[in-house]
């Protein structure tokens, strides 16, 4: 990854670059971090200077927590001093914060046509007819992507088969709906059957495809309609002919952005710097485009009627308008499916209804009941969170969760009946927080054992941000089940496997992780033994830090706040962008990740400050030229082509 413009070297956080931290790096980390070897993909001798470090951030952000936690060099190799690892982390550390974030170029990504998810077009056709029968569950899965989620625009593609599908659901749709959905205007006394239809497509269509529509495209649906009508189909069916229309065309299967140059500059709180040449040239998006934006990130559907009428009266862009309108619709029922789309994405949650399945037999309990019990404490715990704008730090450690009847006995707590689920209080801190809940420890585990290794890389990868390299290929696995095994326990076994020279590192840094929720059964049961030997719940950082138990560990996690908020933000932003993150949205990452540290960690203010970035508000249309001027790269023309 490189910048399109130079970036000056210079000293940072107290240290010469080349006389205190290049030696240290070539001593301890080029010989496997160069060109040849290219350990984990990395090469660290391409960086000759303390600038350099500025091009590649996330690669940095990487090896400052590989260098701080111990865990590079391995233990194979020579250490540094503690004097010089500490040097080190001080200066990657100092060279990220001071990052010259003017020297990035103000981008907020390429434009991709987005089609809509199966999950999103669902929710759109819900919120168009009242349809409820989920036509998309038909169609082929979604592949997710960048960001790990499946709204990536990149990998949403329309396959042969898809069309197939999109044209025998808007059939199916126009059949189910409610007439009176569909047939806004009655053909009455002074109304023909033509101006009805008029009406009704009039009426439809700014609905159907998101944004005002011109006098062209009504009248080419009322074509259709004459076409239907003089092959001898009824009025109903004429009518349905052009909403079919409407349901198969690009204007409503992708959210479709013009290039903007709109009054939206002046109203936008986003006021980007005056870029180089050769940077992208950006411009806001239109309001109809900013609600369609915010409604499928925070609904994954369309935009209401009040959306569309802030849209329709230039407002959106106004930044007390655009808060009051996430907050709104953080409370309003239909942000359960931002709830249930991200944080069963981010936390995998979503992996029990498609991948888990304990094993019946030593696990009987394991219902379809159990499961979707367990699946919605996760999504309705994230939703209370967003709803009442509560602290995130929450998702590590919380004195409360949400139960039913099932699910409560499932945990031991009494005085809990019915399938409705109501929030609880929790007294032992052991189970609070999603490192507590059946969902994360089921689908963490093996159908017959749970398993240390993958809760802790879940851990690292999903709660801090900081995931170990993949294992080396050839490595034997350990035995499906925990009975022990030549006088050995699972745990012992697992202790003796981390003495291979390719798998210590990286387990030093998983496998205490996951001991620490060793007292939770591969369904999340709380339990004090394992084959009549009691767990050991214990653990020991790469770092030092001593704990035993969920709790112990949970603490522990809360002392790298800086980590966890930084991950968060970056998982959230691509879900809200649909796209995977670049080196160019770092500035973002960061200045979003203080806001919401230094207002006590608030869920809103998340949500907030994404909806104000520059990636979620603009859009790039161009190049800047030697002149400033912009240098239009064909976007549009591009986009209009795709829609023919």
């Amino acid at each position: 990854m490189s910048f399109p413009f130079p970036i000056q070297a210079e000293s940072t956080a107290g240290s010469n670059f080349q006389k205190d931290i290049r030696p240290l790096l070539e001593t301890y980390c080029t010989k496997c971090h160069s060109p040849s070897r290219k350990k984990g993909g990395v090469d660290l001798s391409r960086f000759l200077d303390s600038g350099a470090v500025h091009t590649d951030p996330k690669t940095w952000e990487t090896t400052l927590a590989q260098v701080r936690d111990r865990n590079m060099p391995p233990e194979n190799k020579p250490q540094p001093s503690a004097e010089e690892r500490d040097r080190l982390v001080t200066w990657i550390e100092g060279a990220l914060d001071t990052m010259d974030d003017a020297k990035l170029p103000k981008d907020p990504g390429r434009y991709v046509l987005h089609r809509l998810s199966r999950l999103e077009y669902n929710n759109t056709i819900r919120d168009l007819f009242g349809v409820n029968t989920r036509p998309a569950d038909k169609f082929p899965p979604d592949a997710g992507g960048g960001g790990g989620f499946d709204n990536n625009a990149a990998t949403l593609f329309i396959p042969p088969v898809l069309m197939e599908r999109y044209l025998a659901a808007a059939s199916d749709i126009l059949n189910e709906a409610k007439p009176e959905a569909i047939f806004v205007t009655q053909v009455a006394k002074g109304i023909s059957e033509r101006a009805a239809a008029r009406k009704i497509f009039e009426h439809h269509a700014p609905r159907v495809y998101r944004r005002p529509v011109t006098k062209d495209e009504v009248d080419r649906l009322i074509a259709l309609f004459k076409s239907a009508q003089k092959r001898g189909e009824s009025y109903e069916e004429s009518v349905k002919l052009g909403l079919k229309s409407m349901l198969v065309s690009p204007h409503f299967l992708f959210r479709v952005e013009e290039s903007q140059t709109v009054k939206a500059a002046s109203k936008s709180r986003v006021t980007p710097a005056k870029s180089p040449a050769g940077s992208p040239a950006i411009h806001p998006v239109g309001d109809f485009e900013l609600a369609s934006r915010l409604s499928y990130f925070l609904w994954s559907s369309m935009p209401d009627t009040e959306l569309f009428e802030q849209a329709a009266a230039n407002k959106l862009h106004e930044p007390a308008v655009l808060e009051a309108q996430v907050t709104r619709m953080l409370l309003d029922p239909k942000s359960r499916a931002f709830a249930e789309n991200f944080v069963g994405q981010w936390l995998r949650v979503r992996e029990l209804k498609t991948v888990t399945q304990p094993d019946n037999k030593k696990f009987p309990e394991f219902s379809l009941a159990l499961r979707d019990a367990m699946y919605d404490e996760t999504v309705e715990f994230f939703h209370g969170l967003l709803k009442e704008n509560r602290s995130l730090l929450e998702v590590i450690d919380a004195d409360y969760t949400y139960v039913n009847e099932r699910l409560a006995k499932h945990y031991g707590l009494e005085g809990v009946t019915g399938k409705n689920f109501q929030r609880v209080s929790l007294t032992d801190r052991q189970r609070g927080g999603v490192l507590g809940m059946a969902s994360v420890l089921t689908v963490t585990s093996y159908p017959l054992r749970t398993s240390p290794v993958l809760r802790g890389r879940w851990v690292l990868e999903e709660i801090l941000g900081t995931p170990p390299p993949p294992p080396p290929p050839l490595v034997k696995s350990l035995p499906p089940d925990d009975k022990p095994r030549d006088g050995l326990t699972f745990r012992q076994r697992l202790e003796q496997h981390r003495t291979q020279a390719d798998c210590a590192g990286c387990h030093k840094r998983m496998d205490p992780l996951g001991f620490g929720l060793e007292n939770f059964d591969a369904i999340g049961r709380f339990r004090t033994k394992v084959a009549d030997e009691m767990v050991d719940a214990s653990g020991e950082m790469t770092t030092g830090e001593k704990f035993k138990g969920a709790a112990e560990l949970k603490k522990l996690l809360l002392t790298r706040t800086d980590d966890f908020t930084r991950n968060v933000t970056e998982k959230m932003l691509a879900y809200a962008l649909g796209r995977g993150l670049e080196y160019y949205d770092t500035p973002v990452v960061k200045q979003i990740s203080k806001s919401v540290q230094r207002d006590g960690f608030r869920s809103g203010t998340l949500v907030a400050e994404i909806v104000k970035s520059l990636p979620f508000q603009y859009r790039r249309t161009g190049t800047v030229d030697e002149k400033g001027e912009t240098a239009r790269d064909g976007a549009k023309k591009t986009t209009q082509a795709s829609l023919k």
